[in-house]
């Protein structure tokens, strides 16, 4: 039996999502730059809570809960199509569309990332981190890095990085890429789960995926892992008749289970990365992951992504959550949030780093007068008011510039990579034709 249609607002709310989940990534190290002490849930141990380190409210200073949010959408966005089309008898249809999905995706994910790179090489070759290395900021000097020392070492800098990247996640021109092999691997973890249970009638496939879960879950794989087979999972029950059948038919439970799934999902991303044992809710956390979480996880990796698919289990079955993730300003900027995923360090590090730490004066440097060797002194951060109109400009700038991006890499990347499918598939591969298999 085939699925009932599935109305474009209930799917576009995907995008809203991931929208919102990029622009926190940004907020994300925009605080760590500025106000690391963000990153605890006090300001020391037992000690008072600023307004942004309390539970629900630092989810907007958070990043890992977007990470393992891309992760989720991977698994929900590469997968919703071969499903619908298993579900309708097509699976030969749907094995042609994975395996070309696949081929493609090494192309338009690799190639706007090793444009990005090449740009802040370029960039750390000229000079424009200069600045970044000596401003009062931990995270802007340990992410900038240095020109090369040669002409022919840039180079070999330049192509080492392009390497490590996908091999280990090392990237010295931006170091926040470390995910994207992480990431690449999700997708590709997508494709081959679709190939190996197109065929599997629905309700083996759900439990099957359950299973899934369930390993990569016991294996401390919190990064991509389980939230890869969440998001394919979700992707599942959201053509299933059945439930969507049942949702309508109990209106009161799917309201009231969605709702408390939402905000479970956002306490979960509350999460501290450092000095959980600082409050009483972050200490009362880590003492239930010790009975959950398999032994030697990273529960700041375990508790994000398990608010992740919290999260987006709730949102999936409230009508009023998936009309406000629709609305189209939110779905614009989860259009841009490839681009703004790609530009936003190098752009902090520059731009935004030139406009509050350039001005400065740096302190005095070498020994005092008395022949002792000063304390390392950087450019202090400019005037309060210069950072209240400097950081919403700077979202502006980058949406901007994330803009052109959308308008002319990414095309660029997409060309690139269907000239490369042109030339090495099968000319019989270029048809689209049912799928024989032996």
């Amino acid at each position: 039996m085939a699925p009932p249609p599935t109305p474009k607002r209930d799917v576009v709310w995907i995008d809203g999502l991931r929208g919102i989940a990029s622009v926190l990534v940004v907020t994300a190290h925009i605080c760590r730059s500025l106000v690391p002490h963000l990153i605890k849930p006090a300001m020391s141990d037992r000690g008072p809570s600023t307004l942004f380190q309390l539970p629900f409210i630092r989810c907007l200073v958070m990043g890992r809960a977007s990470v393992a949010i891309f992760a989720l959408v991977t698994g929900y966005v590469n997968s919703l199509g071969p499903l619908k089309k298993s579900r309708a008898g097509n699976a030969d249809a749907a094995l042609i569309g994975i395996a070309k999905s696949a081929f493609r995706r090494f192309g338009r994910f690799m190639i706007p990332a090793i444009v990005a790179t090449l740009i802040s090489w370029l960039a750390c070759q000229f000079g424009a981190y200069h600045v970044a290395h000596v401003a009062d900021s931990d995270w802007i000097r340990a992410t900038s890095p240095v020109p090369s020392t040669s002409f022919a070492g840039a180079f070999y800098d330049l192509f080492k990085n392009l390497g490590t990247t996908w091999i280990d996640g090392g990237n010295a021109y931006d170091k926040i890429q470390w995910t994207l092999t992480y990431l690449l691997k999700g997708s590709m973890m997508t494709y081959l789960t679709l190939f190996a249970l197109i065929y599997v009638k629905p309700r083996w496939r759900m439990l099957i995926l359950v299973g899934l879960f369930w390993f990569k879950w016991k294996s401390g794989d919190a990064l991509v892992g389980f939230n890869i087979f969440c998001g394919i999972l979700l992707a599942e029950v959201s053509i299933d008749p059945d439930v969507i059948n049942f949702a309508s038919a109990h209106p009161y439970i799917q309201a009231v289970g969605s709702a408390s799934l939402i905000i479970l999902g956002l306490f979960f991303c509350s999460y501290p990365e450092e000095h959980p044992e600082w409050a009483r809710w972050s200490r009362s956390m880590q003492d239930f992951g010790r009975l959950i979480f398999p032994v030697g996880a990273e529960y700041a990796r375990f508790y994000p992504g398990m608010g992740a698919d919290a999260l987006a289990t709730g949102i999936m079955f409230n009508t009023t959550a998936k009309r406000i993730l629709s609305h189209r300003f939110l779905c614009w900027m989860g259009k841009q949030s490839w681009p703004v995923y790609l530009i936003h360090a190098p752009l902090i590090r520059t731009v935004l780093t030139w406009v509050l730490f350039g001005a400065s004066v740096r302190p005095p440097q070498g020994k005092d007068q008395n022949g002792n060797q000063m304390p390392p002194g950087w450019l202090p951060l400019a005037k309060p008011w210069v950072v209240m109109f400097a950081i919403p400009l700077f979202y502006v700038f980058l949406y901007r510039t994330a803009v052109l991006w959308s308008q002319y890499v990414d095309p660029w990347c997409a060309r690139v990579t269907q000239r490369f499918e042109d030339l090495v598939f099968r000319d019989d591969a270029k048809v689209e034709k049912p799928l024989l298999l032996s």
